[in-house]
């Protein structure tokens, strides 16, 4: 190595009371920078691995990076060395393109003797892994003003501050713009490979199943939508109940509306085959508390979470979720029901369920994972003669019905004319069901075992 580098490009950023100490490498930024000089096609390379120059934070380096790029289709077969990138800089300096001080040739010079072309990889991502640091330290800098400020408002900065966390990653390469013909052989494999429980939730009905090429589908959001006292939240458990305890699914119930001990309740009496009525009196016969018993043993060991919190946030969801997928590979979330969720703050209602819908879209795609919502629909069904319901029943936008990948609306006719002939039947009106079919699945309503049921003639 030759003399050393100027110490004011050294300087690693002070901590006074304006900010804190932002971590920054100049030693694997300088080696990158001249092994780009060296062998310029290693900006091409780094590209194709994710590396963004942004990550340099001295600046003239950041520029002699910018150099090179700008040089490189001229040097592409040989080293570009350090005379061409000075000249470069004084060309932008000049034009006015450049604001700071841009390195000399005796500088650039210097810096070319650090070159490691074979290690440029290892310093890119010793780079790219302070820039991460930094903006976390950033992060928490804004969280420290954000929470001593008088204005702090939890819903508005609380999802400002998750927002930017979830930025301070990059997207690697990994989850860049791919060609098709990387995609096409795995398109080929699903033509003779039957989708497993790894790939699809089962819902518990036969024919659902089946209309849905084996269950949820991961990053699909679904929406059940129904009148008051269809039976909602019934085979929102149903759903809950064929992912976890059936199938071994991990999967997140949130009921802002029924305590967990309501859930847990209609769990057992549903797998028990025990009457509701007659566990919330206590007068269970001895064969059902039996039948309990053991279907108590197999709920329990179920990967099965409930929260029966009575306000939640986008935010707060996002951060439970974040924290099963992580802990525990959550696949299933079901919320009951969207319209009792905390909004985000917008114009008038219709925009905040907007907000909402479209957020709860984008959870269940990042994570990869099932988003079953429950939602209320309007009184336009009362005004039918056939009273069945229709997507565009939604209660307060029409957002849902964009954002959501599949919607079930569940109707029961008894719920009407208590003497129908289709008394104890309901209808599951697969409404909504984007790249696929849609149809009525007609099941067993056993609202007495707090349960629906696939027909005896599936």
């Amino acid at each position: 190595m030759t003399t050393e580098i100027d110490p004011w490009l050294d300087a690693t950023e002070p901590a006074d009371e304006f900010g804190p100490r932002i971590p920054r490498d100049p030693d694997a930024e300088r080696i990158l920078v001249a092994s780009a000089m060296a062998r310029p096609d290693i900006v091409d390379e780094l590209a194709a691995e994710g590396f963004d120059p942004a990550d340099i934070s001295t600046e003239q380096y950041r520029w002699a990076w910018y150099a090179v790029e700008e040089l490189r289709t001229s040097f592409r077969d040989g080293e570009i060395r350090y005379l061409p990138v000075a000249r470069q800089l004084e060309t932008w300096h000049a034009d006015g393109r450049m604001a700071a001080r841009p390195l000399l040739e005796q500088d650039l010079r210097q810096i070319y003797d650090y070159a490691q072309p074979g290690a440029a990889s290892w310093y890119a991502k010793k780079v790219a892994d302070k820039a991460i640091a930094a903006r976390i330290v950033a992060l928490g800098h804004d969280a420290t003003g954000r929470g001593n400020s008088a204005a702090f408002d939890p819903d508005t900065d609380v999802a400002a501050l998750q927002d930017a966390l979830d930025g301070v990653a990059k997207p690697d390469a990994a989850s860049q713009a791919k060609h098709v013909r990387e995609l096409i052989g795995r398109a080929l494999e699903r033509c003779i490979t039957p989708p497993t429980k790894e790939d699809r939730t089962p819902t518990g009905f036969i024919d659902l199943d089946a209309i849905l090429c084996g269950g949820w589908a991961p990053g699909q959001m679904v929406v059940i939508g129904a009148r008051p006292a269809m039976g909602k939240s019934t085979i929102a458990s149903g759903f809950a109940r064929a992912a976890a305890v059936t199938n071994g699914i991990p999967t997140l119930f949130h009921t802002l509306e029924m305590s967990e001990d309501e859930i847990t309740n209609g769990l057992l009496c549903a797998e028990a085959r025990v009457a509701l009525h007659h566990l919330k009196q206590g007068i269970v016969d001895n064969a059902g508390v039996a039948r309990a018993a053991e279907a108590g043993q197999k709920i329990a060991a179920a990967p099965l979470y409930i929260d029966d919190v009575s306000s939640l946030t986008l935010p707060a969801l996002r951060a439970k979720v974040r924290h099963h997928v992580r802990m525990d590979g959550l696949r299933l979330v079901i919320v009951d029901y969207l319209q009792l969720m905390t909004a985000p703050k917008a114009e008038n209602r219709q925009n905040e369920v907007s907000k909402l819908s479209r957020g709860i879209k984008l959870l269940a795609r990042e994570f990869g994972i099932t988003v079953i919502i429950l939602a209320q629909l309007n009184r336009g069904p009362e005004h039918r003669q056939d009273k069945r319901p229709t997507k565009s029943d939604l209660r307060e936008s029409g957002s849902i019905e964009q954002d959501a990948d599949i919607v079930i609306l569940l109707h029961r006719e008894d719920a009407y004319e208590r003497e129908s002939p289709r008394a104890g039947e309901a209808d599951l009106i697969l409404d909504k069901h984007r790249g696929g079919q849609t149809g009525t699945i007609t099941v067993a309503a056993q609202l007495h075992y707090a349960s629906f049921v696939d027909m005896a003639a599936n």
